[in-house]
């Protein structure tokens, strides 16, 4: 049992690390390629290190590369995700930082497209896949992520949105050092970067679901050996057609956690009425499964 744990975890360093490359690739790629030859800007540090390098080239009279301050800017932040999150998750959310900052300098710049709009969307639809690819297998990519994180633990707000929130500074740097035009097409690659780690990162996407059943103890049996989630039971439901005496069961599901729905439902009572939408907001508690 030791020797199978031991290779599991040989296993499950080596993704990580090879997650952690596949990242630092995406970012690389939408910085040098795209966000720098479209003067557009990234969202969360990565495009605050990019709003440093600009203003040193126009400002100071030495450039503090994107590349550097990817790291600089990153580093306090190990800190607080060592103490609030864990050290595995701030072990490899370092690496993915360093890959990041290394691919950064040493991946040079090829000019695809100076189009800004085309820069911005692209650059966000491949940054958006590494982060949310990054997230959705236990690794944080640095800056807002942590932030994001702690947050969606807290209050419950998407990774994607509280970074959208965070953005609004960088969005006025660009409007400031390249002209408004190109402030408004960094935010549209920012907002575009939010809406794909959404989609990546399915853990923090909540439904409600409604199911309307004959066999109650089935299904709630069902579902609480697949799921760690608490359901509301109504009872003294009628079906409008026969008649028949029905039981309604309330739960909030992570949207990863659908497949199991379905194997649960399939097992327990099949023919039962199952509604399923987007939840918003969630007060009170919900387990939520840890990132590390």
């Amino acid at each position: 049992m030791e020797e199978i744990d031991r290779i599991f975890q040989r296993h499950q360093t080596a993704t990580k690390l090879s997650v952690a490359f596949i990242y630092a690739l995406c970012v690389s790629v939408a910085v040098n390629l795209f966000w720098s030859a479209g003067h557009t800007y990234g969202s969360g540090i990565t495009g605050f290190a990019q709003v440093v390098t600009t203003f040193s080239e126009k400002y100071l009279p030495f450039k503090l590369t994107t590349s550097l301050m990817v790291f600089v800017l990153n580093a306090p932040l190990f800190y607080v995700s060592y103490k609030k999150i864990g050290k595995k998750f701030t072990f490899f959310t370092a690496v993915a930082v360093i890959m990041s900052s290394i691919m950064l300098q040493f991946i040079s710049p090829i000019v695809i497209t100076t189009d800004p709009l085309i820069c911005a969307i692209f650059g966000a639809l491949v940054n958006g896949f590494g982060t949310g690819f990054a997230l959705k297998n236990g690794i944080s990519t640095g800056g807002l992520d942590i932030i994001g994180i702690l947050l969606r633990q807290k209050t419950g707000r998407s990774v994607g949105t509280t970074n959208i929130m965070f953005n609004a500074l960088i969005i006025i740097a660009a409007g400031l050092l390249y002209g408004w035009p190109n402030a408004l097409y960094s935010a549209v690659g920012i907002f575009v970067n939010g809406r794909i780690i959404d989609m990546m990162y399915t853990g923090n996407q909540k439904l409600q679901v409604m199911i309307v059943t004959s066999k109650p103890k089935k299904v709630i049996s069902e579902i609480q050996d697949n799921m760690r989630r608490g359901i509301t039971v109504v009872h003294g439901a009628e079906g409008a057609y026969r008649h028949e005496e029905k039981t309604i069961l309330f739960t909030v599901i992570a949207r990863y956690e659908m497949d199991n729905l379905k194997q649960a439902m399939n097992a327990s009572d099949p023919v039962a009425f199952v509604s399923i939408t987007d939840s918003i907001k969630i007060l009170g508690n919900f387990y939520q499964d840890k990132i590390y």
